[in-house]
């Protein structure tokens, strides 16, 4: 199994189980242990790898813990602070984590809920845990970029010095990411100004300023899309269309912000490429969403279809392109479901190669 079907696999688990859990121990157990185990690759049955309630004293705080610490080359390396599943990351609440930091060898350490892991090193102090981490990664809402930089941080992997030299980069890149999320869902006054200022003339009343905010948004909005619609465009005319086939068209703006790409039909993405990854290239394989389906590809090409997921509807199908480029849709009632299809997607993907 590799690495992203095992990042897939505890995802699955996580989801199937988070509402059961209801304890910070039940959450390390179902949760982190095989997270720091199956993902990162450290025996914890092994406390000269693992060991569990660390104990370093610090100061006038005697016998405090840290949930885990990750040991290599006899050296600690990683310090991990575990809360409950659902509970909210708040970085005040990892006093431990910031004391321990500065009296250990450790470099990286990670905060998290058993679904969300934040990962901080000190980029802004020697030595001085940063407030704000380098990486953040969320089993349920995977990002494709962010599994190389999470594979870095595995023991086979492990080089504090690669490791800490993406680092800056990962967190500057992050949180400009999550500005510029903001600021399109809800233009701050300065962004606003930035850009009225240069387009129009006039005095910047707030009447004008009210009027940019909105046209900010819509502007910027529209940038995306056509963004989007031109890469589908160039995917299109660098190939030749078969008379008859369906084809996966570009939607127009007015279309294309009506679609809406849901949490499943991503984790349904992740499962098939987990999947077919295994006889191709991850590379080569990518996804599309339309307004009917969500369709998984091998190299954005349209005649190259490997399946389609419906599942915007109250039952769920995912629909598997035969040999003859006909769609058998096969009802399923979760996304697990399929795996029940693996031989049925490899000999899709197969015909391609």
């Amino acid at each position: 199994m590799d690495f992203l079907e095992r990042i897939i696999n505890l995802a699955n688990k996580l989801r199937q189980q988070k509402d059961v859990i209801d304890t910070e121990e039940a959450t390390k157990n179902a949760f982190v242990m095989p997270f720091i185990h199956n993902i990162l690759g450290y025996d914890v049955f092994d406390p000269t790898e693992v060991k569990p309630e660390f104990i370093c004293d610090v100061g006038t705080k005697k016998g405090e813990k840290i949930d885990y610490a990750i040991i290599k080359d006899g050296e600690i390396q990683v310090l991990i602070e575990c809360k409950k599943i659902g509970d909210p990351l708040n970085i005040n609440h990892a006093s431990q984590l910031f004391r321990y930091f500065h009296v250990t060898n450790a470099r990286i350490s990670i905060l998290t809920n058993g679904q969300v892991y934040q990962f901080f090193t000190d980029l802004d102090a020697p030595n001085k845990m940063d407030e704000k981490p380098f990486l953040e990664f969320d089993l349920l809402n995977i990002e494709d970029n962010l599994i190389p930089e999470l594979k870095k941080l595995t023991k086979s992997a492990f080089d504090i010095d690669s490791i800490i030299s993406a680092a800056g980069e990962l967190k500057y890149v992050s949180q400009i990411k999550k500005v510029l999320s903001s600021q399109l869902n809800n233009p701050e006054e300065d962004f606003v100004k930035f850009f009225a200022s240069r387009v129009y003339d006039g005095m910047l009343t707030p009447k004008v300023k009210e009027t940019f905010a909105v046209l900010t948004k819509k502007a910027t909005t529209q940038f995306i899309t056509d963004q989007v619609n031109e890469r589908l465009k160039s995917a299109i005319s660098s190939t030749t269309e078969k008379p008859g086939e369906p084809q996966e068209r570009p939607a127009d703006a007015n279309q294309e912000n009506e679609i809406i790409t849901t949490e499943e039909e991503l984790e349904g993405f992740y499962i098939v490429k987990g999947i077919i990854r295994t006889i191709i290239d991850p590379t080569r394989i990518s996804q599309r969403d339309t307004k009917s389906y969500f369709g998984i590809l091998i190299d954005d090409n349209n005649r190259k279809p490997v399946c389609r997921l419906h599942f915007n509807r109250a039952q769920k199908y995912i629909g598997i392109i035969d040999s003859e480029k006909n769609e058998v849709r096969h009802p399923i009632s979760s996304i697990d479901d399929i795996y029940n299809y693996t031989e049925q997607l490899k000999e899709t993907v197969g015909s391609y190669l």
